[in-house]
């Protein structure tokens, strides 16, 4: 079987790890822009101006075509929390943008910036869910997916694991957050692991 050759739209090492996984064992070898030595490019940072998860994937999957013959597979995803009427949503990543302290992360700014947004929310506003929309661009085709999952916002961070605003999202049906459950569990039913598992389902047959 001739091996199938998928370039992965990300400079995120959690989210190429976690989509590596989750493709294993497919005649398939995913590249990433590294590979391709294609270093920051002009427009790459501009290219996520939508409101909604999908066009966004959509748009990231699409540039990055333009600039490798490869199938490109993009995936955007964010936080989505009921008090702050789906917020941060599409704008998970720069959600704390202007409320940096020097030398503060970015996941570190993002998860004191929510907290001190939600510091006087009860349980029931603090439910929320995670969002997953992930494309793949090819010549004669254009695929969208999407994965979601529901939890609540804790009061303070737990936990070591993940990335982002993982610290503080809490899975009722584990009672743990992303932060702490292991990267293999959390790998099995996060929201992009069930937007890849339709992903995989699409490729098996091909």
């Amino acid at each position: 079987m001739t091996e199938r050759r998928l370039l992965l739209a990300t400079r995120n090492r959690h989210k190429l790890r976690e989509i590596e996984g989750l493709l294993s064992g497919l005649p398939i070898r995913i590249l990433t822009l590294d590979d391709l030595g294609l270093a920051r490019l002009e427009g790459e940072d501009s290219v996520e101006i939508f409101n909604s998860f999908e066009e966004n994937a959509l748009a990231k999957a699409r540039f990055y075509r333009q600039h490798s013959d490869l199938e490109v597979v993009a995936d955007d995803s964010g936080l989505c929390v009921d008090a702050l009427e789906g917020g941060p949503g599409v704008r998970s990543r720069r959600f704390a943008a202007d409320q940096r302290l020097p030398g503060e992360s970015e996941d570190a700014a993002n998860n004191r910036f929510l907290l001190q947004q939600l510091r006087d929310i009860d349980a029931s506003g603090r439910r929320a869910h995670y969002r997953c929309a992930l494309a793949c661009v090819g010549e004669r085709r254009t695929l969208l997916l999407s994965g979601r999952v529901e939890g609540s916002i804790v009061r303070e961070e737990r936990g070591k694991e993940g990335f982002g605003y993982d610290p503080l999202f809490l899975l009722p049906g584990h009672g743990r957050t992303f932060g702490e459950l292991p990267p293999e569990v959390k790998a099995s039913i996060s929201h992009r692991a069930e937007a890849i598992r339709s992903f995989r389902r699409w490729l098996e047959p091909l």
